[in-house]
């Protein structure tokens, strides 16, 4: 053979294998329902063995339950009626909750009858650790490759019980994003986007993640979290935790798992603060003015985010004269859990396809409103009233920002009245060291609010 047929075959030949390797790139698409086995999978228990402590952040956490999430459940049940009727796609929810059940053909049915395990077990470490690469953020794309390699974002681990990969991706954010933003499944309206408010703040700009916040003790930002992990690994410098710590205080309190609800109380507790400006004295008939700015101060997305259909935020403020006597109340809860109408609530509301709000995301056309507060940005709420005759100086402002997970009227909607108790966590409080107020109460006075948080606290415990 010439040289120059030599060379013309070698490129032949290098061309051929490009295309090829170009073809196994574009092969690389999101898994989907059937590619897999369950029993391809490892129990998370099987992985405790070696990663005691990561399986132990991550046991009971809302990962954990990402399935067995009663709420979740409960209108999970709702869309699978609606999904038949209106042809959407019956594993759209299960994708990102029970993922392993998505992959593995045990979804429909959506009751969950027909999950392994396996599958029951949520978000789970084999599934997260079997991440090969993403298709892209939002509705879960992932695309898994489970079997000996475990990937992660170590380039020098070694296991004698498998093998590893080492991906960067596991450190960024876009990892979160597979499944913290969603789309709705057939008009595309942003239905969730917690990865798309962080990507459109400062936090990101500075080099913060999700992980930073989320998989450290750092709370609002990175914290060193030194130890092992793998009980017969090397020392690091860090290892992300597991507790995946959201602001879910609601099912985690149900559902028994204690350490996780008082984290999430915590994240809450860490995520806004107040500032108040108002006169310590007026005289009768003079109008009093109250400004409130709430602050987004340590969240890097909106407060709230998620599935903000739901959750709320409100203020409540309180003015009481020198005597404890009543002079403005607003954002207070009456006897079946309800914030009244004056006060400003926080959150989305979705429209239908007739214009009526609805917390069934699925029937979602387009947004009515969204009031949420982005990181590191304030909104300011004004409040007056008119001093009363007989009031005495000085005023006292109290105000408290409270935050819960659903409403009270929804929740007694899906389970019946007087099933779950949905708790109001206050996430600020001003004056800070302020007991803060039992939303509901203002007429009783503080006596029989302090008694009734005795009693409260007793039945808890």
């Amino acid at each position: 053979m010439s040289g120059i047929r030599k060379v013309r075959a070698f490129w032949a030949t290098f061309t051929v294998l490009l295309l090829l390797i170009a073809g196994s790139f574009a092969a690389a698409e999101q898994s989907e329902p059937g590619d897999f086995v369950s029993a391809q999978f490892s129990r998370s228990g099987l992985c405790s063995n070696c990663h005691g402590n990561s399986f132990g952040e991550w046991d009971g956490s809302m990962h954990s339950n990402a399935d067995r999430d009663f709420f979740y459940q409960a209108m999970l049940q709702e869309y699978s009626i609606d999904a038949e009727a209106g042809g959407l796609p019956e594993g759209f929810c299960s994708r990102c909750h029970t993922p392993i059940g998505l992959v593995s053909g045990e979804i429909p049915p959506l009751d969950s009858s027909g999950l392994s395990d396996v599958a029951k077990e949520g978000v789970q470490c084999d599934f997260c650790h079997s991440v090969a690469e993403s298709e892209g953020i939002g509705n879960a794309p992932y695309v898994l490759e489970p079997g000996d390699v475990k990937w992660g974002q170590r380039t020098d681990s070694e296991s004698p019980s498998h093998g590893t990969e080492a991906h960067e991706f596991y450190n960024n954010s876009e990892y979160c994003g597979m499944c913290h933003n969603i789309y709705h499944p057939a008009n595309n309206l942003t239905l969730a986007a917690t990865y798309t408010e962080w990507k459109e703040s400062p936090y990101a700009e500075e080099g913060t993640t999700c992980q930073a916040c989320h998989m450290t003790p750092g709370i609002v930002g990175f914290e060193e979290n030194p130890g092992k992990a793998a009980s017969n690994g090397p020392d690091r410098e860090h290892v992300y935790t597991h507790y995946f710590v959201g602001g879910n205080a609601f099912v985690t309190d149900v559902l028994g798992e204690g350490r996780h609800e008082k984290r999430a109380i915590e994240y809450l507790q860490h995520a806004a603060s107040l500032q108040v400006k108002a006169p310590e004295s007026a005289e009768p008939g003079e109008a009093v003015e109250m400004e409130v700015e709430i602050t987004n101060s340590g969240a890097g997305h909106k407060i709230p985010s998620g599935v903000t259909e739901e959750r709320e935020i409100w203020l409540e403020l309180i003015a009481t004269d020198a005597g404890g006597k009543e002079l403005y109340h607003s954002g207070a809860l009456d006897e079946k859990g309800k914030i009244d109408s004056g006060a400003t609530v926080y959150h989305t509301v979705f429209a239908d396809a007739e214009g009526n709000p609805t917390v069934r995301v699925w029937e979602a056309e387009s947004i009515l409103s969204d009031n949420r507060i982005g990181p590191q940005a304030s909104a300011v709420e004004k409040h007056s009233f008119v001093m009363p005759e007989g009031a005495s100086n000085p005023i006292i402002v109290t105000a408290v920002l409270h935050y819960r997970s659903a409403s009270q009227e929804h929740i007694d909607e899906l389970f019946g009245e007087g099933t779950y108790s949905v708790p109001v966590i206050d996430m600020a409080a001003y004056p800070e060291k302020a007991e803060a107020s039992t939303p509901g109460f203002g007429a009783i006075g503080t006596l029989a609010v302090l008694v009734l948080g005795i009693i409260y606290r007793k039945l808890k415990k």
